[in-house]
């Protein structure tokens, strides 16, 4: 019976846990720049009352592509016949989408390259621009963009990826 009641309480000295309800959250930061005061009172049901000046901005707060970035992009895609800018490795995807794409080219046993985003929120943040595709994974063929998980997917389906590694591993 002693050691019953000892059980139920807790170690002298150990520390229990807080549930989760109950800790303390970390306050959010905002990455994105408020929108324009007229922006902000805009609804769906009108046309866009934007100040003139405040129309050809863009409210995203992402850094452009610089000419560093690019030129190592444009080095990393031309220097092999396919590579793909994946969340993980390709020995360990840390996304589903990267993971179907992996498998799909295994499965065409052919040699490719991968780039974990996840490792580099510059590159991530660059390829995003250099592609002007805003999700991982991005499948590069022959320094070419073909698209992300669903475009090669739907290519795989239809015989049109097959066709263009071809192609690719051809030239």
């Amino acid at each position: 019976m002693a050691a019953s009641a000892t059980a139920a309480r807790p170690l002298a000295g150990a520390s229990v846990p807080l549930p989760l309800y109950a800790r303390r959250q970390p306050a959010r930061v905002s990455l994105l720049p408020r929108a324009p005061p007229a922006a902000q009172r805009l609804s769906l049901g009108r046309p866009a009352q934007l100040p003139a000046g405040a129309r050809g901005r863009s409210v995203r707060c992402l850094a452009a592509l610089s000419p560093e970035m690019r030129a190592t992009l444009d080095k990393v895609v031309g220097s092999h016949k396919v590579v793909l800018f994946m969340k993980g490795t390709k020995d360990f995807p840390q996304c589903g989408f990267s993971h179907t794409v992996v498998q799909i080219l295994r499965s065409l046993d052919v040699p490719f390259e991968t780039l974990d985003v996840l490792a580099n929120e510059a590159l991530r943040q660059g390829l995003k621009d250099y592609s002007s595709w805003p999700t991982f994974p991005q499948l590069y063929i022959d320094g070419e963009f073909f698209g992300g998980c669903d475009i090669t997917v739907e290519a795989y389906k239809s015989g049109e990826l097959q066709e263009t590694l071809e192609k690719a591993m051809c030239s």
